[in-house]
């Protein structure tokens, strides 16, 4: 696949890195020729310097050839009018990165797809919605919503404590909770083991399972009982970030509250939120942490533009007695120091959950979503059955499933459907599907359609 990235900061980069490691025919455009140079240096990739929403530049970078065009400058009016000149061109996929709440949430009139754009993603509300499954969800590792939020996929740590340590999932002690979910991925160290019938759990292990939230609650407080509702949370940075992430925790019944250094910014916040208690101070002060009440109980998120100081206020967070600390990092290269230093509870990276956003345009017409974990290695995909699939009219037990993919659950008439060995796959069914890194390619192989 053809593919051309306008923007070449840290967004446009880290997609470039990814798609490039799958072999796509990638051209980056930026008017920065540092950051060009930088990409370059990096990546077996063409760059050309100029202004994106250029027509002549466009045009250089081979538009008229191109299969995807994504655009993530910081500039909306950039990025909308070079889709625009994308979808004049007859590119088949366009998608544009925004910022400006009133693109997003405009009349239906002014909707940006209307003008030919497939996808209008605004980084900071697809990452306030992966922070806010994680909160909702105590106790795990991370968690990532598929089939529009009817499923679940969640990663939990064993602790020695926990009634999973030592089982195996065909002697399993809760064989019904089985039933509802699927377990995906096994990390032990840093070995991906793809779960089997003889499969048994250790001390350390980092689980990941699939199943429509009300079980992933269930098999949680079965699993995973000492964790419990967060008391509070409090969030440092009233960036769009901070306050995408409160106006999404007022719709719970958790006491929230917003530590904003900038009394103007503070002020704009108070004005968006109802019930948000907002503090207008230096979170890295430890007075400050002080007067916010940092209590055992509590989850404490930083979402502050700057990667450093977002670490250095969770670690005091931390020692001031917070269970709970996520950092918002811009830069994806933190996420796997962090979490091997165990120096958080957890870290999130902006840039991957936009990646997860787009990566579907790149797997096939009939893939519908796709998601990266920040731990396990591969890919969720969600995908649709076609009424001339190989798989379709056929039970799960009969299929010749590749090495390195799983079914995790099925979605049929607006319904969950455990994938069990004896369920006969139908036309229109959509799956969600874990694949290993080695077998993503087989994925869009079988589904490309």
């Amino acid at each position: 696949m053809r593919i051309l990235i306008i923007g070449a900061g840290s967004a446009g980069r880290h997609l470039a890195e990814k798609l490039s490691e799958e072999r796509h025919d990638i051209v980056i455009i930026d008017r920065d020729e540092a950051a060009l140079n930088e990409v370059a240096a990096q990546l077996d990739i063409q760059t050309i310097e100029g202004e994106g929403s250029s027509p002549r530049i466009l045009e250089k970078a081979g538009l008229m050839k191109t299969d995807l065009v994504v655009a993530v400058t910081d500039r909306d009016e950039v990025n909308i009018l070079a889709c625009a000149f994308a979808f004049a061109a007859g590119v088949p996929h366009k998608v544009a990165r925004v910022s400006n709440p009133d693109f997003l949430h405009a009349n239906p009139k002014f909707d940006l797809k209307k003008m030919g754009m497939d996808l209008v993603i605004s980084q900071k509300e697809e990452c306030a919605d992966e922070i806010f499954t994680i909160l909702r969800m105590p106790g795990t590792l991370e968690a990532v919503d598929m089939f529009e939020g009817r499923v679940l996929a969640v990663g939990v740590k064993v602790h020695m404590d926990s009634p999973l340590v030592l089982q195996t999932l065909k002697a399993f002690p809760r064989p019904e909770l089985l039933q509802r979910i699927r377990f995906i991925g096994v990390m032990r160290a840093e070995e991906l083991l793809i779960p089997k019938g003889d499969t048994q759990l250790m001390i350390g292990d980092d689980i990941y399972f699939c199943g429509e939230p009300a079980d992933v609650t269930a098999f949680l407080e079965w699993a995973s009982p000492e964790h419990e509702n967060f008391e509070k949370v409090l969030i440092a940075g009233g960036g769009d970030l901070g306050l995408q992430l409160a106006l999404r925790m007022e719709k719970t019944d958790t006491p929230v509250v917003l530590i904003e250094q900038n009394k103007e910014r503070a002020e704009a916040c108070s004005k968006e939120l109802d019930k948000t208690l907002i503090i207008n101070g230096d979170a890295l002060d430890s007075k400050t942490l002080e007067n916010v009440g940092v209590i055992h109980g509590c989850a404490f998120v930083a979402t502050t533009g700057n990667d450093e100081n977002n670490i250095m206020i969770c670690l005091l967070a931390e020692k001031a007695g917070a269970t709970f600390t996520l950092a918002q990092v811009t830069k994806p290269e933190y996420v796997p120091i962090i979490n091997s230093l165990s120096l958080l509870d957890r870290a999130v990276s902006s840039h991957m959950s936009m990646v997860n956003a787009i990566l579907h345009f790149v797997r096939g017409k009939n893939v519908k979503a796709a998601a990266l974990l920040h731990k396990l290695p591969g890919e969720l995909l969600d995908v649709a059955l076609a009424p001339n699939h190989r798989w379709t009219d056929k039970p799960i037990r009969s299929l010749r499933i590749p090495d390195g993919i799983i079914i995790a659950t099925v979605l049929r008439d607006q319904i969950v459907v455990p994938p069990t060995g004896d369920l006969v796959l139908r036309p229109g069914d959509r799956l969600v599907l874990f694949a290993t890194p080695a077998s993503v390619t087989r994925v869009e192989e079988l589904f490309r359609g």
